[in-house]
């Protein structure tokens, strides 16, 4: 068997999509969550990028936009060289539920990165799904 190539993690959130949207696709959402700030240009091909407390910014370009049940998109690593081309893809599945919204997020292409950094990188992305779902519910409930 093969190292994992993806990352998936669910969450239940008593907010309808259309409430829980936002905050994955403003800027004022992200940062309220996600990051000390955010920027994002919403449509296929824009750019975005993502200040987290530690001071590292991480840019990404947006893929899918399907308001209000699909945002994805690509990222640079933060621990590959700045001109090297690969990305692992970030997609945000938020579907109706009785509870409000179902929220799937997973991230993929880990398999492509190099031997020496891919097990922390996977790793750190893993414990770091969790913990910012856990932020986002933190957000929405106003906890």
């Amino acid at each position: 068997m093969g190292f994992p190539d993806r990352i998936e993690r669910t969450i239940s959130l008593d907010r309808r999509p259309e409430d829980v949207w936002p905050a994955l696709t403003a800027a004022e959402g992200l940062s309220s969550w996600f990051g000390a700030s955010a920027e994002i240009d919403l449509r296929p091909g824009g750019a975005g990028s993502i200040t987290f407390d530690a001071g590292m910014t991480v840019e990404f370009r947006v893929e899918r936009v399907e308001e209000p049940n699909l945002f994805g998109y690509t990222w640079r690593l933060p621990n590959l060289p700045e001109d090297d081309p690969r990305r692992t893809y970030v997609e945000f599945t938020l579907e109706r539920s009785d509870a409000g919204t179902l929220l799937r997020v997973t991230e993929s292409g880990f398999a492509q990165l190099p031997v020496d950094i891919r097990r922390d990188t996977y790793e750190s992305h893993r414990e770091g799904w969790s913990r910012e779902l856990a932020e986002l519910s933190e957000h929405l409930h106003g906890a």
